[in-house]
């Protein structure tokens, strides 16, 4: 059984009933079926307007004055997104569009993707990683949060970089990481024993002594 972001039961309850009330839905492509079978029978309406890597059903204008046409007309007009709507989808542009029109944005959930408390994980994200960087830090995300990005994970191909939130897409670059990479943004990061402030300033002071004290005894046998 799905228990994923797709299960239906994991909805909020006043979700449930904004989709079920609706009039028109406008759904993306992470949109499951379990959620749209939820749509009351009231609804006029389904219009897929999902995007894929290469490919948009419909440009981002074009949703716009889809979601403007119908609620000028008095619809109760339902945008559905899987994954958070404002961070990872175009919401803010949507909600800050509507509003200008004059239109009323109720956005449901509003969770915020950049909680510095909450650990982050980016599938597929390679790509667009910089300008989530941004839009991260924009919405309060502290710029030098820890981050890894882990290449081929469990593989024996695994490749691991790790560097703040602001730096880490330089890193990856200049490691030419490719996919399947997952990227993990959060204080978490910082327990791993590969981060780079992971050890304590006595630890790292016993690590540079003994480094010395090693090459010292070398250059002494050779004399």
């Amino acid at each position: 059984m799905e228990k994923g972001p797709g299960d239906p039961e994991l909805l909020t309850f006043k979700a449930f009933k904004v989709i079920q009330n609706a009039d028109l839905v406008l759904y993306d492509r992470l949109v499951s079926n379990d959620v749209m079978d939820l749509v009351g029978p009231q609804a006029t309406k389904l219009l897929y307007v999902g995007k894929t890597a290469g490919y948009h059903s419909r440009t981002q204008e074009e949703i716009h004055e889809l979601l403007l046409s119908f609620a000028e007309v008095g619809a109760n007009v339902v945008r559905l997104k899987g994954g958070d709507p404002l961070v990872f989808g175009r919401g803010g542009e949507e909600m800050d569009f509507l509003q200008q029109k004059g239109i009323q944005v109720n956005v449901i959930p509003a969770e915020n993707a950049a909680d510095p408390d909450s650990t982050l994980v980016v599938y597929m994200g390679l790509s667009t990683f910089p300008s989530l960087v941004l839009k991260l830090i924009h919405h309060g995300l502290p710029p030098d949060t820890p981050a890894a990005a882990v290449e081929r994970g469990t593989t024996p191909q695994q490749r691991i970089v790790l560097a703040e939130l602001k730096d880490l897409a330089d890193k990856i670059a200049s490691e030419q990481l490719v996919s399947p990479t997952l990227i993990f943004i959060g204080k978490v990061v910082a327990l791993s024993p590969l981060w780079p402030q992971s050890c304590s300033k006595e630890t790292s002071q016993l690590i540079q002594m003994a480094y010395t004290g090693s090459g010292e005894r070398q250059q002494h046998n050779k004399r």
